[in-house]
């Protein structure tokens, strides 16, 4: 299981890893340096929260273990997981038209409104980890 013991923690080639949904009270991370940017996690059971410079990255509920997520010029991606299926809610640029990959299938376009925020729904319980995939069309 990839569970986060350290909460929020960088990774070898960049990316970062953040969330325990198997906590059973509110634990955060806040002023986290990673690459220039201060980033803030809060999570346990019923939500995971990331932001990056205080603004809005990444939401989850309930919560979940996030891994390997990378920000790119066009989009996001990472692996998630957790104990139930999960409405994730992540930041990107507004009113932009997105290609979402779930466990390697193409689930559809979306587009984020004037806040940039992408939501959609990802089926965890017995799934182990999940990848996600968010790129720019």
């Amino acid at each position: 299981m990839a569970v986060v013991e350290e909460l929020l923690r960088s990774e070898a080639d960049g990316a970062i890893s953040f969330g325990n949904h198997k906590l059973a009270q509110k634990a955060k991370v806040e002023d986290y340096e990673h690459a220039g940017d201060l980033l803030k996690v809060k999570t346990f059971r019923e939500i995971t929260k990331l932001e990056k410079n205080g603004m809005f990255l990444y939401e989850s509920v309930p919560g979940t273990s996030v891994t390997d997520f990378t920000e790119k010029e066009n989009g996001v991606e990472f692996t998630v997981e957790g104990d139930e299926d999960a409405q994730i809610t992540v930041g990107l640029v507004d009113d932009t038209e997105y290609q979402v990959f779930v466990a390697g299938k193409n689930i559809g376009t979306m587009k984020t409104g004037l806040g940039g925020k992408l939501s959609l729904s990802v089926e965890l319980e017995a799934a182990g980890e999940v990848p996600v995939k968010v790129e720019q069309v």
